[in-house]
């Protein structure tokens, strides 16, 4: 009876173990409300009235661990319709929750609301959320951090702290105004007032030098900086003086870590970086610097936000309350055309292909696609004068010479799901560009791009190879590239003209990077390896944001596969309808 007993207590204790294992790895439901609101902020000396999500600028930031369940009521209390895109969540069979307007939702109108409800499988890492309508994410943006799950440690070593900073530009005008005039006028839009760091400008503006971001630090300490680039249209070189950064992930995903003195993010990307202080006090404070990489044509911001690097000293120290009297020690940043550095820096990331988290990258595929993109124009309408390349077009942007037309009554994604896509998209996006030229070369005479809603249909469960050729045509220049519902290996780059019997033998089928948005090399081409499984409707697009409104972007469409557990989920029932 007595070895009954113990042999029942002993079941009893392993199984309370499996159970509490088993919950820690399922997560837990975090819930979060989003009013969106209008707040006056005071920027460079103007005050204005924004769109904010409860009232705050950057937004609120979203912490949840990896298997959690996040449910986000978003109520809009303004007279835009607004959207929120989870930018890098996987949304695996939750497609409804992805966010990007008449792409898998219609926006949520003034007095209505929507709980984006999804859950975290196998991601870990800084991410963010963002408007995704017109410009309104010029505003509408925050961070989205995803820990570990519990008791997992992370690939290297455990930071004393981690802090969110964010990129963003700042209008003194109202965003919306100024894609309407440059959509109107057909000229490029006028270029932002600053960038930000956490929404501050920072002392290089004039009246900003009480909008400053200061991090505080303690000599000694390991700090993970989580650095998003919601820039609405530039890539930006980031720098401490005096201080090395070590780069530890990208678009959360564990990189092999390496050292650097400057980070580039284009719009939509994330880095973490360790960053490790001085061991003793060093009697001085020190810039953080970020400023535009831009190789293209027309108008950009060329200015320097600047943050303030301090550290805290013992209150028994001689320096206490000193630091007013300190220098500060200002960094130095490439040219804004530094596309060598650029190349460079990219071929740094690699997956860190371990046991644990492996680079589970395609060795074979099925399917292999050419996208070109880049620039292009569009006639200008009859009696009107326009202001793009010149005064008889218009600018407008591309893949694979097709400008895309988002519906307006519509989502893709319902249209696929009710079996009525027909009256709305055709599947004909072609594979490869229909009139080869030498992308890089001397651009063609005739620079005109058709429009449409194309879309390309994939089995589920189909490998794909995507190279994205950047091309010459009214400039060159870097896109990066975000695709909705997935994570990509970057298996290949290079400059000019890719080169399809050339350039394969040389990818990096061990440990590419793994990321959700990539920069197509200024004047060069990226090739990228993803397995289609994630059924549904998804938005991929250049994240520089005027580049997106010219038609920048297209659609995959990935069917279901024939388990239970491969299916698009149904819209949930407060579904926003047009």
């Amino acid at each position: 009876m007595a070895t009954w007993c113990l042999h029942y207590l002993l079941v009893a204790f392993l199984f309370a173990i499996s159970y509490n294992i088993n919950a820690a790895s399922a997560g837990i439901t975090r819930r979060y409300k989003f009013d969106i609101q209008l707040k006056n902020i005071t920027r460079l000396c103007k005050t204005k009235t924004i769109v904010t999500v409860n009232g705050k600028f950057p937004g609120p930031k979203v912490t949840a661990r990896e298997g959690d369940n996040l449910q986000i009521k978003v109520v809009n209390h303004v007279s835009n319709n607004i959207s929120i895109h989870w930018h890098g969540i996987r949304q695996l069979r939750s497609g409804w929750a992805d966010g990007p307007s008449y792409v898998t939702q219609c926006p949520i109108q003034t007095g209505q609301s929507y709980v984006y409800n999804f859950t975290v499988i196998g991601q870990r890492g800084t991410l963010w959320w963002h408007a995704h309508i017109q410009w309104m994410r010029a505003t509408v943006y925050g961070p989205l951090i995803i820990l570990p799950k519990l008791h997992q440690p992370y690939p290297f070593p455990k930071p004393y702290k981690q802090v969110p900073i964010m990129f963003g530009e700042w209008f003194n005008a109202d965003p919306q105004a100024v894609v309407q005039q440059a959509l109107q006028t057909g000229g490029g839009p006028n270029a932002s007032d600053a960038h930000t760091f956490n929404g501050l400008p920072g002392p290089l503006y004039n009246c900003s030098t009480k909008d400053t971001y200061k991090l505080t630090v303690k000599p000694g300490k390991t700090y993970l900086l989580r650095l998003i680039n919601a820039a609405l249209d530039d890539e930006l070189f980031f720098t401490i003086a005096n201080h090395t950064l070590t780069v530890v992930e990208a678009d959360a995903s564990y990189v092999k870590p390496f050292q650097t003195n400057i980070v580039l993010l284009g719009p939509g990307q994330t880095t973490n970086v360790l960053l490790k202080t001085k061991p003793i006090y060093p009697n001085a404070t020190f810039y953080m610097l970020a400023r535009p990489y831009f190789t293209g044509q027309g108008t950009i911001d060329n200015t320097t936000v600047a943050g303030v690097l301090k550290y805290q000293h013992e209150p028994t120290s001689n320096h206490f309350n000193s630091s007013k009297n300190l220098p500060v020690i200002k960094p130095s940043l490439p040219p804004i055309n530094s596309t060598s550095y650029a190349a460079n820096f990219t071929k740094m990331f690699r997956s860190l292909a371990s046991s644990r988290f492996p680079a589970n990258v395609p060795k074979t595929v099925d399917k292999k696609y050419f996208f070109t993109v880049g620039l292009g124009t569009n006639p200008c309408p009859k009696n009107q004068t326009c202001q793009g390349p010149t005064n008889t077009t218009k600018f407008t942007a591309a893949i694979n010479n097709v400008s895309f037309i988002l519906p307006n009554k519509t989502s893709l994604l319902q249209s696929y799901f009710l079996g009525k896509s027909n009256r709305i998209f055709m599947t004909n996006f072609p594979s490869a560009p229909i009139f080869p030229f030498n992308y890089t070369g001397m651009p063609p005479n005739n620079t005109m791009v058709s429009k449409g809603t194309k879309l390309v249909v994939l089995k589920y469960n189909t490998t794909v190879e995507l190279v994205l050729q950047g091309t010459s045509i009214l400039g060159i220049e870097a896109h990066p590239v975000h695709l909705h519902g997935f994570n990509f290996y970057v298996v290949g780059q290079g400059f000019g003209n890719f080169d399809p019997i050339r350039d394969p033998k040389r990818y990096n089928l061990i440990d590419p990077v793994e990321r959700n948005t990539i920069n197509v090399p200024s004047g060069g081409w990226v090739a990228i390896r993803f397995l289609a499984d994630n059924p549904g409707v998804w938005f991929m697009h250049c994240h520089i944001e005027i580049h997106l409104s010219w038609g920048l972007t297209m659609a995959w469409v990935v069917l279901d596969g024939d388990l239970p557990n491969q299916k698009l989920l149904p819209p949930p029932s407060d579904f926003p309808k047009c």
